[in-house]
């Protein structure tokens, strides 16, 4: 997970490196940098064989309750909300003093450092942006749980595609009385830059308010600034209160109209004068001909490496100066989005479907030669740029010690295998998965034969498969997949009930609906 502030080993009041150490199931690999309120290191959970952000609260607040309270407040709000486009909380502890939450992993960038590195994003992805955001927040409304502080820094930039809502430190349950010993702190804590006018006045919130937030954000994202900038955090506020943003359509003439609407209403001071829920945003959203079928923003959608900036590749790129990248940004994007109009082509009709759910990024020509890349890191990079067979079976090849990037690579090819209609070749790759003894990898295993076989159209076989499957189906850690088989399987549960029981079945079904009208209806820009 990509924290905003990085650490610096000179800052006397940084908290002692911990990386080395083991602790409860995680043994800390290496600190990620730091918070106001906690140190996040990146740790193996050798249970499960998979990488984490373990976040660990400062020493020097470990002693203060209202801190350690509104530390386990994040992880109660965040492990409630259980969503593609939200930073999942794994497990929440205290040992030996120290007091931790364990969550995803985000390899990637937050919306602030990529637009410091490349500047507002093109239409098309900024779009994609929204959607994924605005999908995040309807699913945490639904569940009762306000943000309160949402801000670039806390949207991540996977360079899988994803985008992921993070950092639940300030959230609170909405309702008279809840979680109220908290609204002091989040008022000391939060962000003056994207507070609501609610928020800062120390009045009631509802969703409402994140949406403003998020308003502030999209705002700054299409400008390279916020609306509303001061000197001191007073200042600040009180345009919140009073001051109107300048009109977005004279900062940027090319958006199209209905967008520079979406984004005023959003704003506006009065919450009965924004949008009455992140539902009714994505419809908007929706319906805005640019986020579907025009096909010049198709020049700059972003695609892995523009998420990433992780690795050789990216840091060559930051190199060059910013026109000299977007240039070749957008003429190596031509040529992947013209391969992937002709595969489009070739694939068929379901497969379409599939893939307008996710960015599919085919091979970029120029790294057409598979070569060995400097470790196991690098070469998982580049197989997911190339998105190619030959690639992605490199990295085992290249690096068989590397188990974790391997799996990474094999799981990429079987959904690649899926995408593409390759029922055989995917049914091989999940059939190893499933003989795992790891939970998590046999659950990958076990929903993508489930996939495959209804795809083939043995539906009790693959009924069968879905009653292995539903016990391990919490350690499911691949959202992508997990949409698959929700789209699969949704019109088809007759044969489950004699594998599961009535009572499993109905579990099963609420779990495959759970947002699968609202991303099948209003699609969140997969």
């Amino acid at each position: 997970m990509s924290v905003p502030e990085a650490v610096n080993a000179a800052d006397p009041a940084a908290e002692a490196d911990l990386s080395g150490r083991q602790i409860a199931g995680f043994r800390l690999l290496r600190r990620l940098g730091r918070g106001a309120m906690a140190e996040v290191y990146l740790a193996a959970q050798e249970s499960l064989g998979r990488q984490v952000a373990l976040k660990i609260l400062k020493s020097s607040l470990a002693g203060d309750d209202s801190y350690v309270r509104r530390f386990q407040n994040e992880a109660r709000a965040a492990a409630a909300l259980v969503h593609a486009n939200i930073v999942q909380v794994y497990e929440v502890g205290s040992v030996a003093g120290l007091h931790y939450i364990a969550q995803e992993y985000v390899q990637g960038l937050n919306l602030q450092e990529w637009m410091t590195r490349h500047g507002p994003p093109p239409l098309r992805q900024a779009l994609v942006i929204m959607r994924q955001v605005a999908a995040a927040l309807h699913k945490a409304s639904t569940t009762g749980i306000i943000h309160r502080d949402i801000k670039p820094e806390n949207i991540m930039l996977a360079h899988t595609g994803e985008v992921k809502v993070a950092d639940f430190g300030l959230a609170r349950v909405a309702g008279p009385g809840a979680a109220a010993n908290l609204t002091q702190i989040g008022m000391t804590m939060g962000t003056p830059l994207y507070m609501s006018p609610e928020q800062v006045e120390g009045r009631p919130l509802d969703p409402r308010s994140d949406i403003y937030s998020f308003g502030i954000t999209c705002y700054q994202m299409f400008t390279g600034a916020p609306p509303f900038q001061g000197e001191t955090a007073l200042h600040v506020a009180v345009q919140h209160l009073k001051s109107q943003p300048q009109p977005l359509q004279t900062l940027r003439p090319d958006l199209p109209d209905g967008l520079s609407r979406i984004v005023h209403r959003m704003l506006a001071k009065q919450p009965d004068e924004r949008y009455a829920s992140a539902r009714e945003l994505l419809v908007d959203l929706r319906g805005l001909p640019t986020a579907d079928d025009d096909d010049s923003t198709f020049d700059d959608v972003g695609s892995e490496p523009e998420f990433s900036g992780m690795f050789a590749a990216t840091r060559r790129l930051a190199a060059l100066s910013r026109t000299a990248a977007l240039d070749l940004r957008r003429r190596r994007n031509r040529r992947i989005w013209l391969a992937g109009a002709i595969c489009l082509a070739l694939v068929g009709g379901a497969t379409i479907g599939w893939l307008s759910r996710r960015p599919f990024v085919l091979a970029d020509a120029a790294r057409s030669d598979v070569t060995k890349q400097a470790n196991a890191q690098e070469q998982l990079y580049f197989a997911k740029l190339a998105g190619t067979e030959e690639w992605l079976k490199s990295v085992g090849r290249f690096f068989p010690e590397a188990e974790y990037e391997d799996r990474m690579a094999r799981q990429e090819l079987a959904r690649r295998y899926l995408y593409q209609g390759r029922w055989n070749e995917a049914g091989q790759l999940f059939d190893q998965f499933a003989a795992s003894g790891d939970s998590a990898a046999r659950a990958f295993g076990l929903a993508g034969q489930s996939i495959v076989l209804a795809k083939q159209h043995n539906f009790d076989a693959s009924a069968r498969r879905l009653g292995e499957f539903w016990p391990l189906h919490e350690q499911l850690d691949d959202p992508h997949l997990a949409r698959l088989l929700r789209i699969t399987l949704q019109d088809d549960l007759r044969a489950s009930q004699a594998n599961l029981g009535r009572q499993e079945t109905e579990a099963l079904k609420q779990w495959l609906d759970e947002d699968l009208h609202l991303d099948t209806e209003i699609d969140v820009g997969r």
